[in-house]
């Protein structure tokens, strides 16, 4: 283990802080500490998670890992021994926080205010919990501290003293914020009195944390406020520029309250610095953003997590200290990386089991930080409760009333078993929610599927479940709950068409994808996503001009939505405004530096332009993100080979996909005459690279060509002429299908066509009678086919799209469309559609009047 660093660390948790409220107060000098600190480190955003909840996102940042693994799963749960409700508890952590690995290694900590920090946790230093400046009884009454917020208890008398009552407030301290508070104070919404509360508590914990930074020894003193977080959810629609609907009094009265909040912060930040001192590390950050402008929403929905709807999806990060880098900027930060950084400033390993990394460009010089399996393996006295520590749930009812009145929980009804069961079933939804944010679809189907089908009238778990079996490619089923969702919730009709287009998308079918969308643009015109995926269409469609436009109309409404910005950088990549491309793409990968799509398209971009080096890079941080990437590798091969002449690292690519990268091929099937070869065609036509070796020519059956490859004949006993097939097309038969090696991944396109067609041109071909066929060979052809169907639902490497050679034919270049969808490639669509003549077309079902014969 490495040796205890003489480090001293200054955390700061501000939630919901938002560059886009900051940046203004900067410019204007009303935050001048923060400028200080910005001048003297690095800023940049951080990408927050999925459900942006506080409890939750804290526990992430503190544990460097997402809430499946640390237990933390909303604001409330079930008490464990009674039929009672209580705020979510430090016991229910399942992993440990920094502050116990540290402890472990000796380091004294004091932990203010962390959410959720109750009961205060017995560590080698103090911890004052989240319940702390709570108000736990009426305003004029007594006020106790809640059991087990303070740590050690030698701090309980002088805890208890330090604390700022709401009551205590006079208008000297409201009216910096509320000028006219004093005529406010009796208004029925009770405004200044919520305001009050709010900064009364923040000056408690502000004085519990400077009192421990000044009289105790520390090595690391994290304060956590959520100040601003309150503050926004109540003032935020008041806040400049005035909302729509928004009366003239209410703007006026309290149009500073947010930025004063703000202004307040950098007041308790100055004092901070000043007892933290020169030599001290410090970390400032919020959990999320929050709505600031004209995204704010106007109305929210009555349900558990509706306020989450005004959070933005970044936070602010800024760091400085000795050995910080100073005035600059860094990307790609996340929640998860804060705990790994804090043990990379220590000179200590990062657990391998931990989902975040170390922000080590935040140094002035490289640190390479060593690893560890499992921090929760090693022995030590860690601070952490025994098991059977509990807090009382009736004590802490007013701390749940809180989160009430802010939206965050439901009000309890009189039946205390429903409350619970209702608290169970969103924590599970959160869950769930977890799992889909980590693309761990399987993980959270079960819980989905649970949930609504226990409450089928509540809509957000039927539209997460019908979205987590899109994203499994259960396409059948995922449509019927869209049926039954339209069937009990007709008024969400625009977010049911959305759903809807984003499933036909999925399954290849982007002109009715369109249809949907633009059914739903008429009704949730706002909505970002939807000009997003419009443009996914148009770009899927290789309509460049119109997914650019669609992309133009949600960076209208959110200039900084980094899809929109990834989307509208590949479509001027296609439409060869390469310069303009590239300052898209980076824009984008500043807000989502993990995007391993962006920086692939920047390479793309970069190539186009000129920058080989530049393109090399983008190349290399794309499968940085994505090892197997084996498009973005063959860029590299193709870059080193042929512009930067560095043949060593093309060989160390190709080594690479040869040794770790299983093949893709694309395989077209169906049976003999059911057009296999028409889509060979349009294959070949549209620019995909054809395996054939042209031994079976042309004739009056075919006369464009069979493109087919002799060796397939064998497939059963003999495939390894497989590898001649890695990245193109061949034509394989359906009955050969299953002789496929599983080594490689493979996209079949499956062609589909009326049997008795399908008979009739095989007569034809044979120079049998046309008139009839052998029955029992039809019957074993149809058994065939469904074999075929079935076993290509079992394979995991197999993708497949089944084409109708009827639909084919009348509809070429939808077909074109959907086929070059289902590649994931740009194919020349004109020339595919031009490939298919329907006056080939010449065993149609309906004059085939066939008899069989046995």
């Amino acid at each position: 283990m490495s040796q205890k660093s003489k480090r001293k660390l200054l955390i700061i948790g501000w939630d919901a802080a938002d560059w886009k409220v900051i940046n203004p107060l900067l410019d204007s000098g009303q935050m001048p500490t923060l400028e200080k600190l910005i001048n003297k480190g690095v800023i940049g955003n951080i990408a927050t998670l999925d459900p942006p909840l506080s409890p939750m996102l804290w526990t992430s940042i503190a544990t460097g890992k997402t809430a499946d693994k640390h237990g933390i799963l909303n604001f409330a749960e079930p008490h464990p021994e009674k039929l009672a409700i209580r705020p979510v508890s430090s016991t229910s952590r399942k992993t440990k926080a920094f502050w116990n690995i540290l402890n472990q290694l000796g380091y004294k900590c004091n932990i203010i205010g962390w959410w959720p920090s109750n009961p205060s946790e017995p560590i080698n230093g103090a911890m004052i919990s989240n319940l702390y400046p709570k108000i736990n009884g009426p305003l004029d009454g007594e006020w106790q501290l809640y059991p087990g917020s303070v740590h050690p208890e030698s701090l309980i008398d002088l805890m208890k003293d330090i604390r700022v009552h709401p009551m205590a407030l006079t208008l000297n301290h409201i009216t910096p914020f509320i000028p006219d508070a004093a005529k406010l104070v009796d208004e029925k919404d009770n405004l200044v009195k919520r305001f009050s509360m709010g900064l009364a508590e923040a000056a408690s914990l502000h004085n519990a944390a400077t009192w421990l930074m000044e009289n105790t020894e520390w090595d690391v003193t994290a304060v956590y406020y959520d100040a601003i977080d309150i503050t926004c959810h109540g003032f935020m629609k008041f806040h400049p520029p005035q909302m729509p609907g928004i009366p003239d009094d209410y703007f006026n009265n309290y149009k500073d309250v947010v930025s004063g909040m703000y202004r307040f912060h950098d007041m308790m930040l100055e004092r901070m610095l000043e007892l933290a001192g020169e030599d001290t590390t410090v970390l400032l950050l919020s959990d999320h953003g929050f709505h600031s402008d004209h995204l704010r929403p106007k109305i929210l929905p009555t349900e558990p997590d509706a306020p989450a709807l005004e959070h933005r999806h970044f936070g602010i990060f800024a760091a400085m200290g000795p050995g910080i880098k100073k005035d600059e900027r860094i990307y790609g930060a996340s929640l998860l990386d804060i705990t790994p950084t804090i043990l990379s400033l220590f000179g200590l390993p990062v657990g391998k089991d931990m989902d975040g990394k170390p922000l080590l460009s935040i140094y002035e010089e490289p640190v390479i930080p060593e690893s560890i399996e499992s921090w929760d393996d090693v022995e030590g006295d860690t601070g952490m409760h025994p098991a059977n520590v509990q807090e009382d749930p009736i004590a802490a009812q007013e701390a749940l009333q809180q989160l009430v009145e802010l939206g965050y929980l439901e009000a309890p009804g009189p039946d205390m078993q429903e409350n619970i069961n209702k608290l169970i079933a969103q924590s599970q939804y959160n869950l769930a929610r977890v799992h889909m944010h980590q693309h761990e679809f399987d993980e959270a189907l079960p819980l989905l599927e649970k949930l609504h089908k226990e409450n089928p009238a509540i809509p957000r778990f039927g539209f997460r479940y019908a979205g987590c079996l899109q994203r499994l490619k259960k396409m059948e089923e995922c449509r019927k709950v869209i049926d039954s969702l339209r069937d009990t919730d007709s008024k969400n009709s625009p977010q049911l068409d959305f759903l809807e287009g984003t499933l036909l998308f999925s399954e290849n079918k982007p002109r009715k994808a369109l249809e949907c969308f633009e059914r739903a643009q008429k009704v949730a015109g706002h909505m970002t996503a939807l000009h997003n995926h419009i443009g996914n269409v148009y770009n899927r469609l290789q309509r460049w001009e119109d997914g650019f436009a669609a992309y133009n109309h949600t960076i209208g409404i959110d200039p900084e939505n980094a899809g929109a910005l990834l989307g509208r950088g590949i479509s001027l990549l296609r439409m060869k405004r390469y310069e303009e491309a590239i300052e898209n793409l980076l824009d984008s990968i500043g807000l989502v530096y993990h995007s391993v799509h962006a920086h692939y398209f920047l390479g793309e971009a970069l190539y186009n332009f000129g920058e080989y080096e530049r393109a090399a890079q983008a190349f290399n941080v794309s499968i940085s993100i994505e090892p197997g990437f084996r498009k973005a590798h063959a860029w590299l091969i193709k870059l080193y080979e042929e512009k930067l002449q560095q043949p060593e690292k093309a060989t160390q690519h190709k080594d690479f996909m040869e040794k770790n990268i299983r093949g893709s091929i694309t395989i077209v099937s169906g049976l003999p005459r059911s057009g296999t070869s028409m889509m060979m065609q349009m294959l070949k036509a549209g620019g995909v690279e054809i395996l054939t070796d042209n031994l079976r020519e042309n004739d009056s059956n075919n006369p464009k060509g069979y493109l087919e490859y002799e060796k397939v004949k064998n497939l059963a006993a003999d495939h390894s002429w497989m590898e001649a097939a890695n990245g193109k097309t061949v034509k394989v038969i359906a009955q050969l299908l299953t002789f496929l090696p599983p080594r490689f991944t493979y996209k079949v396109i499956f062609m589909e066509r009326d049997l008795g067609e399908v008979m009739r041109s095989q007569q034809v071909m044979l120079k049998k009678p046309t008139d009839q066929f052998n029955t029992t060979v039809a019957g074993i052809f149809s058994k065939q086919v469904d074999k075929s169907r079935d076993w290509l639902r079992s394979q995991p490497h197999i993708e497949t799209l089944y084409i109708n050679y009827t639909e084919a034919v009348n509809n070429p270049l939808e077909t074109a469309e959907t086929v070059s969808a289902f590649l994931g490639m740009d194919l020349n669509l004109d020339a595919m559609a031009a490939v298919i003549e329907p006056a080939l077309y010449r065993n149609k079902a309906a004059e085939v009047k066939l008899t069989g014969t046995k």
